[in-house]
């Protein structure tokens, strides 16, 4: 296997963290010479990255493989009439990357891709016993996100591994899912990824059942809440089981507050908890029809669970409050338009004495009781689950994490299909539209993932099956009758294991290359000296774990002998096997 020469690779390292960088994944790749900034959200990968980048794909492609899916590469440019087609060229809103050539037909840059594989299997697969098929590409992608941030975690563009299967029942697309979703947890694994797999949101790719693939870092932007029962889910898609406590007071009594806009300010005037408090917030249906919505106090609304109760529900501007004649931080059930719709959180149902706004500037209601003062015209789930809040599965409280979104899988049904006119003979030879999965991986989030789980102070920490490159020797000096050539013979001995090895054989300081080789994160570091061959040893570090060991020079090709080769495939990237070695002197 060839040596890398340190000389000879362009790794621009950088010792100071760059202004600019939040997280340690983004200052860590900068500094590291992995990636360079070319305008907002837009990087290059250097080398050593676009050699991790590399790698990350592989495994995504030997997981996709094992299941049966097949790679294929579609366009980046597609056209606006399949998105109009599909009803999404104007429903995805302004993060479409759009654009018109030399004649001003209109396209856009690909975010994902249902619309053109759909359009690219109409037609051709035309019977049940064709199906099911799974077809992926790894494939730059866009986003015109409104705030790039976090590196490569929120980017405009990125590199994304984006999979579509087509069905003739929901049982072939649940056999896919579930076989998807298994394959989804081994990438995670062979990245050495710390995950979890969470219900989750459709956003704009649509269906109803989904999953995200969750790699738990403080940085992430996603938070989750868990239990030891098992479940997890994104606070925004969780089911939402609040503990609202009653305030109980013998009749419905109106009280001044004046000055009292925010549930804080109201639960300290009243010297209760939060949770004995109940929010209102306002908005317009499709129709543009009033809707109050009430959810426990110390709760925030979902706007996503709204819409899904509400058809086009938007929340109301201050000047629209106004005009349906609403006070801000004063809306209560009683004494509302006529016209209005109430909808409350389902556990609302379990108080029935609300403290609550009076709709009068200034006033409150404490004591409202439901049935006898207002009523409520739908129950529904309108929170954002809080940890605390009871676990849908056992009722046990749920903790809380951060995580990173690395991947996804969709069950989508017929959405596309149905609207595309894409469709199949069925066993009675009746034309049915496809039932589709969606199924993606971000690879370059994945990248940004691992680094945010594994690094220090000084640097990154490679898991072995995502490493640039698996070993480092660095030679105390170099162009020497001594030191050199030991380090040289010792980096092909390892290269002819099948090891991928860099030389640093750069005319450097040892604390030069020291900090270097900590920062870029090479997984095994051999340390090669004139005091060491004096007497006939090399010193060894291990990079996850910080450890330094003295070893005989022969000892180190027949040490990594008895390692697995096969880093990529293990469950934990490789760090148990380069553990249990190198762990005393011989």
């Amino acid at each position: 296997m060839e040596i890398l020469k340190m000389s000879e690779l362009y790794v621009p390292t950088v010792k100071e963290d760059p202004a600019d960088a939040d997280i340690a994944s983004h200052r860590l790749l900068l500094r590291a010479g992995m990636i360079r900034k070319m305008s907002s959200g837009v990087y290059t990968f250097l080398p050593l990255g676009y050699r991790v980048l590399r790698k990350i794909e592989q495994i995504v492609r030997e997981e996709m493989d094992a299941i049966g899916s097949q790679e294929i590469m579609m366009p980046v440019l597609q056209s606006a009439d399949l998105w109009h087609e599909s009803g999404r060229w104007n429903d995805y809103g302004p993060e479409l990357m759009r654009l018109s050539d030399r004649h001003d037909r209109e396209f856009c840059l690909g975010p994902t891709h249902e619309e053109l594989i759909t359009s690219l299997i109409k037609g051709e697969l035309r019977s049940y016993k064709q199906l099911p098929i799974t077809l992926y590409q790894i494939q730059v992608k866009f986003r015109d996100e409104i705030r790039p941030r976090f590196g490569l975690l929120r980017s405009r563009e990125f590199i994304m591994k984006d999979a579509y299967s087509f069905h003739a029942d929901q049982d072939s697309l649940q056999e896919t899912y579930d076989a998807m979703s298994k394959a989804y947890g081994i990438i995670c694994d062979r990245c050495a990824l710390e995950w979890r797999g969470v219900e989750a949101d459709s956003g704009q790719i649509g269906g109803k059942v989904t999953t995200e693939f969750m790699a738990l870092a403080e940085s992430g932007e996603a938070e989750l809440v868990y239990c030891d029962c098992g479940y997890s889910a994104n606070t925004e898609a969780g089911e939402c089981i609040a503990h609202p406590s009653i305030y109980d007071v013998p009749a419905m009594e109106k009280i001044a507050t004046p000055g009292i806009h925010t549930i804080d300010e109201l639960a300290e005037f009243l010297d209760i908890p939060a949770s004995s408090t109940v929010k209102a917030l306002s908005g317009k249906d499709s129709q543009g029809q009033l809707h109050v919505l009430f959810i426990p106090g110390d709760h925030e609304l979902n706007e996503i669970k709204a819409y899904r109760a509400i058809d086009g529900f938007e929340l109301l501007t201050d000047e629209e409050m106004l005009s349906f004649g609403l006070h801000k931080g004063s809306m209560g059930p009683v004494g509302l338009p006529e016209d209005a719709k109430v909808v409350a959180d389902r556990s609302l149902q379990r108080i029935g004495k609300w403290v609550v706004g009076a709709n009068e500037e200034g006033y409150h209601f404490i004591g409202a009781e439901l049935g006898r003062d207002f009523k409520v015209d739908a129950w529904a789930d309108l929170c954002v689950v809080n940890v605390g809040d009871a676990c849908p599965q056992c009722k046990c409280e749920l903790k809380g994490a951060r995580g990173i979104e690395v991947s996804q899988v969709f069950q989508l049904g017929d959405k596309y299909s149905r609207s595309m006119g894409a469709t199949f003979l069925d066993k009675n030879g009746k034309e049915q539209p496809f039932i589709m999965g969606c199924y993606g991986v971000g690879v370059s989030r994945t990248l940004a993932a691992v680094v945010e789980q594994h690094n220090d102070e000084a640097g990154i920490k490679w898991p072995m099956s995502v490493a640039p490159a698996h070993v480092c020797v660095i030679p105390l000096t170099v162009g020497d009758d001594e030191v050199f050539p030991v380090a040289e013979n010792l980096a092909e001995s390892v290269a002819k294991l099948g090891f991928e090895v860099v030389l640093d054989d750069r005319n450097e300081r040892p604390g030069v290359k020291f900090a270097d080789a900590d920062l870029i994160g090479w997984p095994l570091q051999i340390i090669v000296g004139k005091r060491g061959i004096a007497e006939g040893k090399v010193e060894v570090r291990r990079r996850r774990t910080g450890e330094r060991s003295d070893f005989s020079i022969a000892a180190i090709p027949e040490l990594l002998s008895f390692a697995e080769r096969n880093f990529e495939r293990m469950a934990d990237g490789g760090v148990a096997v380069f553990d249990s070695l190198f762990k005393f002197d011989d």
